[in-house]
């Protein structure tokens, strides 16, 4: 049996047996990315109650609803849906996806948040986020950390470096290729971090907000590495030659423009990272994955080894 909440056209769906029985229930926004889905994964593995928020109803929020969590249908830059998304939530996970429009949606997160009584909430921020970052979009993380911490309603920060799963989806297709991994990152070093292991990280706040309220956690892997380092043991782990190259930013850049995947704004944002790396802002190893996530983080031989279909071209 089905019941639906509508408010001028979005809706929550949720089972009548199960909202009987939930208990504290939160709300992931963002539910179907590289972290929403784990984080909705880890939480139903822990018997907890999750509303997914998501853009339309399809194969992948159909897997959500399979795992057990309610659906709520809505628009992030929608207030009346971001309203209607936390009635009755207890904590919230907020990742908006790297498109302009964040500092919009940080507000309305906020505003319905601490309307709805909520004291806790994790915000997916980045570890470029400052003042005076090149990219706009590390720059809207850093004021949409303000916002959260101003509207008062128990947030947290977690600022990955870079996702592993970033390797395969800039690099997979030229190292299946012709054994190329293309990246203008210079000289700089980063420790990937895999999607899972930052959801242990927010599920792990999640479950006793409290103690981390107003904290800006870096999130890294095991490991910093330079690019060369990187290229090293994807070859040891694919086992063929790989080659790091080098390429200019604006040349990147240049390229990246002339593909439809990237809009304008996350094309800016990605080059600013780029030369981010170059500087070293990257850099960083932490213990925060196996402190509040609970677990030690997956080394990059690791990842390689459980992703290794994504960098062959025959990705699963």
């Amino acid at each position: 049996m089905k019941m639906y909440i509508h408010l001028k056209g979005d809706k929550i769906m949720t089972s009548s047996r199960e909202a009987e029985r939930r208990g504290a229930l939160t709300l992931v926004m963002g539910a179907t990315g590289k972290t929403g889905l784990p984080v909705v994964e880890q939480l139903r593995e822990r018997g907890l109650a999750v509303r997914a928020f998501v853009h339309r109803e399809d194969e992948r929020s159909d897997r959500l609803a399979a795992l057990g969590a309610e659906l709520a249908v809505g628009d992030f830059l929608e207030l009346t849906s971001v309203r209607a998304a936390t009635q009755g939530v207890d904590n919230v996970y907020f990742c908006y996806p790297p498109f302009d429009g964040l500092l919009e949606a940080t507000s309305n997160i906020a505003v319905a948040a601490r309307d709805a009584g909520i004291s806790g909430l994790v915000n997916m921020s980045q570890i470029t986020a400052r003042e005076h970052a090149g990219s706009p979009l590390a720059r809207q993380h850093w004021l949409s950390e303000q916002i959260l911490d101003w509207a008062n309603i128990g947030a947290a920060h977690v600022r990955p470096t870079f996702f592993a799963e970033d390797l395969y989806l800039f690099t997979g297709a030229s190292i299946a290729a012709d054994g190329k991994m293309i990246l203008p990152y210079g000289d700089g070093k980063h420790a990937p971090v895999a999607a899972e292991d930052i959801a242990r990280v927010v599920v792990g706040i999640l479950e006793d907000p409290a103690p981390h309220v107003g904290q800006r956690y870096v999130l890294t892997g095991p490991r910093d590495l330079s690019m060369p380092q990187v290229a090293e043991v994807l070859a040891r782990e694919l086992g063929r030659p790989i080659e790091y190259v080098n390429p200019p930013v604006d040349q990147w850049r240049e390229a990246l423009e002339r593909s439809a995947a990237f809009p304008a704004f996350l094309t800016t944002h990605l080059a600013a990272v780029a030369q981010d790396h170059q500087d070293g802002v990257f850099s960083a190893e932490t213990d925060v994955v196996p402190r509040i996530g609970g677990r030690p983080a997956q080394s990059l031989e690791e990842f390689v080894r459980a992703n290794r279909p994504f960098f062959s071209g025959t990705p699963a």
